[in-house]
């Protein structure tokens, strides 16, 4: 891809610093950016990647360093003065107008005029134009809002490619994407990339670098680390570069005993409007993964669990007991933790210390006496998770929007071990995180089943699924087509079970009856992409 014809690099940060009240976010940072390249920019939550990005785009200033453009000095005062030199950034959280349409968002501020109003007409004809020329298949006049996230991306990035840039950056383009989606976004990248303009990828999913980027720039800490060639490199190389230690990425957990009790079954578990007789036991101590293919129902299941989503059939068995669980909150009071996949939106309260998130769950029963909410007792108990569990806050005060991803994580689960829940359903528990705290999340779920908490994990990454479970719940179409032990779990057997259709209630294959299913000829059809697995 890559296709560098100037003698200057397109895009160089020299020597670049930033410091703001009390954090150095960059230290004599060096990136360098070649025509016809897309450079991969990876580094830990909070190494300093967000910072530089917004230096370039004109959101901040730096303190030292300089930024040059096809070998000339430049500084960008504002995001449209980068615009104007040709930067163009998509963010990782979207900047749409919900209610304008797909031409009105791509055009805002720049529409047609007929006079002193707009073109409504020429508008729409300006957007079809561009979409045809991406190649996306968008019709101009629907309303963003009625868009899905992946459909909202692809709007984003024809209005950053609208502006004629030359230096596109693009911050975890697809967090929120399954791996068609991704593809489609990689096809619209290559056809950005020529002699004249360069990408800057930045993206915690070590899989997608191999296949997009042409150099990986390393930061680490606010510093520049490495620069290596995609071609002959690592992604482990690149792991330890980023975290300054090696990460085992493949190992796998130590079955649970089979003699352990089950703490929760559930039997026929029925929605109205998907899932279909599903059934699985959880037994103390065990991480139970779930997998499937994107609406295969997995988060679905959590949620009928714990009452957020109303069952029409089926029973719940705790601790050898049926229970009702109409509500979340009811779940929580049986000793059921659930951390939605959404933690900004649904598992945070993101202006509140940590402190108050900690203790959001046992505020009623634990720290409230006559009305009174006892400050002490909530602060002595966070600062207990915050040692517990290497929370990096400077202190309990701290608000939970200002920490990392992971350790906002880390304080959703913190949250349920000061409710003491014996059971976690934890939904895409490292989404938007990067690969060192990912790393110590698989560590802490381990740790805490080692203690004999039973843990639920659903992921849209299958080799997560694969790192972190003992057993693994395969579904399709909301049904359970599968559970394999560990053993018996791999790519190939989870997409066997994962692709299965069905138009009736669905029989659990066992481990062992996969090697006695007929197969189908592979020239007939072609093998299942087992990164497929798991979008949900």
């Amino acid at each position: 891809m890559n296709m560098r014809q100037g003698v200057d690099p397109l895009l160089v940060a020299d020597g670049v610093s930033k410091s703001f009240p009390g954090v150095k976010a960059l230290d004599d940072m060096h990136v360098e950016l070649r025509h016809g390249e897309v450079l991969a920019l990876v580094g830990e939550n909070g190494a300093g990647k967000s910072t530089l990005m917004k230096l370039l785009s004109g959101i901040h200033t730096a303190d030292t360093g300089r930024f040059l453009l096809d070998g000339q000095p430049f500084e960008a005062s504002s995001p449209s003065e980068a615009l104007q030199l040709g930067i163009s950034i998509i963010h990782q959280e979207f900047n749409l107008v919900p209610d304008l349409t797909v031409a009105q968002n791509l055009f805002l501020g720049r529409e047609p005029r007929r006079g002193l109003f707009t073109s409504d007409r020429a508008l729409e004809r300006q957007a079809r134009e561009l979409l045809d020329r991406l190649g996306l298949v968008l019709d101009p006049s629907t309303r963003v809002g009625d868009l899905t996230v992946a459909k909202q991306q692809m709007v984003e990035i024809a209005k950053a490619l609208s502006h004629d840039a030359r230096v596109l950056i693009m911050d975890e383009p697809t967090a929120a994407l399954n791996d068609a989606e991704v593809e489609t976004l990689h096809q619209l990248i290559r056809d950005f990339v020529s002699p004249r303009t360069g990408v800057i990828y930045i993206s915690h999913r070590m899989d997608e670098l191999k296949r997009i980027s042409d150099r990986i720039t390393v930061i680490r800490d606010g510093s520049y680390i490495d620069t290596l060639d995609t071609a002959t490199t690592t992604m482990p190389e690149v792991i330890a570069r980023m975290v300054g230690r090696a990460i085992d990425t493949d190992a796998r957990p130590e079955n649970v005993r089979e003699d352990r009790p089950v703490v929760l079954s559930v039997d026929g578990l029925s929605t109205k409007a998907l899932l279909d007789d599903v059934s699985f036991d959880l037994r103390e101590g065990e991480i139970l993964g779930f997998a499937g293919l994107m609406g295969a129902g997995r988060t679905e299941v959590a949620r009928a669990l714990v009452g957020a989503d109303r069952s029409t059939g089926g029973r719940i068995v705790l601790r050898g007991r049926d229970v009702q669980i109409p509500n979340p909150a009811r779940a929580a009071a049986l000793g059921i933790g659930y951390l939605s996949e959404d933690r900004k939106h649904l598992g945070l309260l993101l202006d509140q210390s940590v402190a108050d998130n900690v203790a959001l769950a046992s505020f009623g029963d634990r720290f409230a006496r006559g009305g009174f909410v006892g400050e002490k007792a909530v602060r002595r108990e966070a600062e207990q998770v915050v040692t517990r569990l290497a929370i990096k806050t400077p202190s309990v005060d701290r608000m939970v929007k200002n920490l990392s991803g992971g350790n906002q994580q880390k304080v959703i689960i913190g949250r349920w071990l000061v409710k003491d829940c014996d059971i976690l359903i934890v939904d895409e528990p490292t989404r938007g995180i990067d690969v060192g705290a990912k790393d110590e999340i698989y560590r802490l779920l381990g740790e805490l089943a080692e203690q004999g908490k039973s843990i639920i994990v659903i992921s849209s990454e299958l080799p997560e699924v694969l790192r972190l479970s003992h057993r693994v719940v395969v579904m399709s179409e909301g049904c359970v087509t599968g559970i394999l032990d560990r053993d018996d779990a791999t790519q190939e057997s989870v997409m066997e079970l994962a692709t299965q259709r069905h138009s009736a209630p669905a029989t659990v294959i066992e481990a062992e009856e996969l090697a006695d299913m007929p197969t189908e000829d592979p020239t007939d059809t072609p093998a299942p992409d087992p990164r497929q697995a798991g979008r949900s």
